[in-house]
């Protein structure tokens, strides 16, 4: 299996240009790239043709940006907006070779009907697949384990993404997020491996299901997630892309990005190599 880096891991403790320069030193074959920051804080000061040359030139490679916001159930003006920046991602897409972008339901502190959810959904996704098709990107919706959000459980995802039924359409498994919400690891197993495209590695304190916030995040293996259930239920389900490695531990923030992006590396490794070979 693959080696992904994501830049929420180093959110406050380092930039685009440090992260790829220190992944690239420690051996890591992808990196999602934060679209809403640290890709417009590094276009500041360098060129998308800039960012390519180093993919071009470097083994490291760009999997995913991270990550088109609030993608559904929105208001006419937020919908032409999320369809906007949709498409200036495409460009990106192309131009440094990502084949994914992570795509983030609503945090809704209002009440929606399900069925609301579901068919806003399902409406904006299949516009983004046909957006996405003729550039061979591939969209993977990340359920977000909170109250608040409007898709926080796998299996609404799965059923979001299955009634899409487009193969530019799936899912990012997330441990942190499965747990978050008391996802059901049977559910995991019954469904179609095809449709995972993505898989963030993380870990948590043990904290009561409902209330977990992305702060509780701790490296792979330091936690209370039954991260060998999760991970050899993929590879049976034949999953085969990369791991990702996504933290937002205030703490960890205080180190330096070397310190964090090793850690991380090795912290993952320890865990994933048990089921997959590097």
């Amino acid at each position: 299996m693959k080696l992904c880096f994501n830049e929420a891991t180093t959110l406050e403790n380092s930039n685009l240009e440090k992260d790829l320069e220190i992944c690239e030193a420690n051996g890591y074959d992808y990196i999602e790239i934060r679209s809403v920051d640290k890709l417009p804080e590094y276009l500041k000061t360098h060129t998308l043709d800039d960012l390519a040359d180093y993919f071009a030139s470097h083994h490291i490679k760009p999997l995913a940006l991270n990550a088109l916001i609030y993608f559904n159930n929105r208001d006419k003006e937020g919908h032409d907006a999320i369809i906007q920046e949709f498409r200036e991602m495409m460009a990106i897409c192309g131009k440094i070779g990502a084949k994914y972008v992570v795509a983030v339901p609503l945090m809704a502190p209002d009440k929606i009907l399900r069925k609301d959810i579901k068919a806003s959904s399902i409406a904006v996704l299949e516009e983004l697949s046909d957006i996405a098709k003729p550039h061979g990107v591939k969209i993977a919706v990340e359920f977000i384990g909170h109250p608040e959000c409007t898709i926080n459980t796998f299996e609404d995802a799965y059923d979001i993404v299955q009634s899409v039924n487009r193969d530019n359409v799936g899912l990012v498994f997330d441990s942190f997020h499965f747990h978050a919400m008391g996802s059901n690891i049977e559910n995991l197993k019954n469904a179609d491996g095809s449709k995972i495209f993505l898989f963030h590695i993380d870990d948590t304190e043990d904290f009561q299901i409902g209330i977990l916030t992305d702060d509780d995040r701790v490296w792979p293996g330091y936690g209370a997630i039954n991260l060998g259930a999760h991970i050899s239920t993929l590879q049976t389900l034949g999953y085969s892309g990369a791991v990702s490695v996504e933290l937002f531990r205030p703490e960890y923030y205080k180190l330096t990005p070397e310190e964090t992006i090793r850690k991380a590396k090795e912290t993952t490794i320890s865990v994933v190599s048990k089921y997959f070979n590097r």
